[in-house]
């Protein structure tokens, strides 16, 4: 479902990080400006992310990677109607779901 990523119920932060290409410092301090991202915290510290966690990552990183925001700007975003609303969510997960069984379909031939 998330690329490289095996399907399971949680996921630790240096998968995700791997997954994303970034630094498990990176991840943690996301946590800190975005409300989206809220993995389980274990009492030893450790994180462990769920897929929704690792859905709202994808459109942070989008958002700051790809397009360029700030993290004023993503914030932002996210809180006007063009992102937040549920809807849109829902669909831009279906679609982030589309683009990779289609790169899986294009590496496959």
């Amino acid at each position: 479902m998330f690329g490289d990523l095996p399907e399971r119920k949680y996921y630790s932060i240096s998968e995700v990080a791997t997954h994303f290409n970034v630094n498990t410092s990176l991840l943690r301090y996301w946590e800190k400006e975005f409300d989206q991202i809220n993995p389980l915290i274990k009492s030893s510290g450790i994180r462990k992310y769920t897929k929704e966690n690792i859905e709202n990552i994808s459109i942070i990183y989008s958002m700051l990677k790809k397009e360029g925001l700030t993290i004023q700007g993503a914030k932002k975003k996210l809180k006007s109607k063009d992102i937040s609303s549920s809807e849109n969510l829902i669909i831009l997960k279906k679609l982030n779901k589309i683009k990779e069984e289609l790169r899986s379909l294009k590496n496959n031939l």
